[in-house]
């Protein structure tokens, strides 16, 4: 079966995204070398992604945080949710990092917490918010050290997150904040003077934070390409997308025949053309927001002449956010998908 020429151009952003979930089972060490690594250092002592090594780390969460965490992941963070990897494969990772410290981590019920909501709010606010955030956001961006300002060593994660909350049990959170966690900057809050009922208190605060999880659209419910039929020629289509691109305010960065690079030069399908765009200031966002998006920018719109049609072809940005588990990301691309519709409607009415 021969794969439709509108996705010719797609599969190589595809395969980037989709090769991490290819590769083949291994042992703990290994699938943590493979999906984690990257993140929290070869060796769990942290990164863009927290220090899974800490010992005050991990005698502080359960198997079951750790497990949870690598399933829901961390919406809207850079931590995706790892929904591929088998049951066994998550259980050889939670294995492994409990290889780098001894002793066994504390042990939590399910008991709920229940303080004074509003003090637990005034005492977050003084103690927690400077690195938390004053909504429980976490820390600056996504926790990426090379697109961002980093304030502190450790980025504080995200206490209103979804994946945070329905990962930690409020035992562990009370435990978190009464102990402190040694190598990071939070501190020990009976040593800064406040009492377990304090504690409590600030406990259900965060709970409070909670909310239910929003379901978004599989990449099985998104079309991955728009394409649109051109009742103009080939070399009239491509002057119209060139004006409305301008009109858009982006910056035609290079043309390009389709295969060019992948044939014999002068041998390229001069009926099938990629134009290459960019606004700077839109692709600095993306890239503060999520360096990962740099898997589709610059935006590129390919239109196609096949059979005496002309196809006016573009990736949707909507189906690619879909992979990386970020809110904010998700946001940019449905402005980014609104730029493209319009250009791609106007170069093919």
């Amino acid at each position: 079966m021969t794969l439709p020429l509108k996705y010719h151009f797609f599969i190589s952003a595809i395969f980037l995204l989709a090769s991490s979930s290819l590769q083949a089972k291994a042992n703990g060490e290994q699938l943590y070398s493979t999906h984690c690594s990257a993140c929290h250092g070869p060796n769990g002592n942290g990164g863009v992604g927290v220090p899974l090594a800490l010992p005050d780390f991990q005698y502080g969460v359960t198997n079951d945080y750790l497990t949870k965490s690598i399933r829901l992941g961390r919406p809207g963070r850079i931590m995706p949710a790892f929904t591929e990897l088998s049951n066994d494969d998550v259980k050889a990772i939670v294995k492994h990092i409990r290889s780098w410290a001894p002793g066994k981590p504390f042990k939590y019920s399910n008991k709920k917490i229940k303080g004074n909501l509003k003090h637990g709010k005034k005492i977050y606010m003084q103690s927690c918010a400077a690195c938390h955030g004053a909504k429980g956001e976490g820390g600056k961006g996504t926790g990426v050290t090379f697109s961002r300002p980093r304030d502190l060593p450790v980025i504080a994660p995200a206490l209103n997150n979804t994946g945070f909350l329905a990962s930690a049990p409020d035992l562990m959170i009370k435990t978190v904040l009464m102990n402190g966690r040694e190598g990071t900057p939070m501190l020990s809050f009976l040593k800064q003077g406040l009492s377990e009922k304090d504690i409590d208190d600030v406990v259900t605060y965060v709970r409070s934070f909670e909310k239910k999880v929003t379901t978004k659209k599989t990449t099985e419910e998104i079309n991955p390409v728009a394409s649109f039929e051109s009742p103009h020629s080939l070399k009239e289509t491509i002057a119209i997308i060139k004006r409305a691109i301008a009109g858009k305010n982006f910056r035609i960065i290079r043309e390009q025949y389709l295969n060019q690079g992948l044939v014999e030069k002068g041998k390229e399908n001069k009926k099938q053309v990629m134009i290459y765009f960019c606004n700077f200031n839109f692709l600095n966002r993306a890239l503060a927001i999520d360096p990962r998006a740099g898997l589709f920018l610059p935006c590129r719109i390919t239109a196609v002449e096949e059979n005496g049609k002309v196809t006016v072809m573009s990736t949707n940005p909507l189906y690619m956010s879909s992979f990386f588990n970020n809110e904010e990301l998700d946001k940019l691309c449905e402005e980014l998908n609104q730029i493209y519709t319009d250009i791609v409607e106007e170069s093919t009415f």
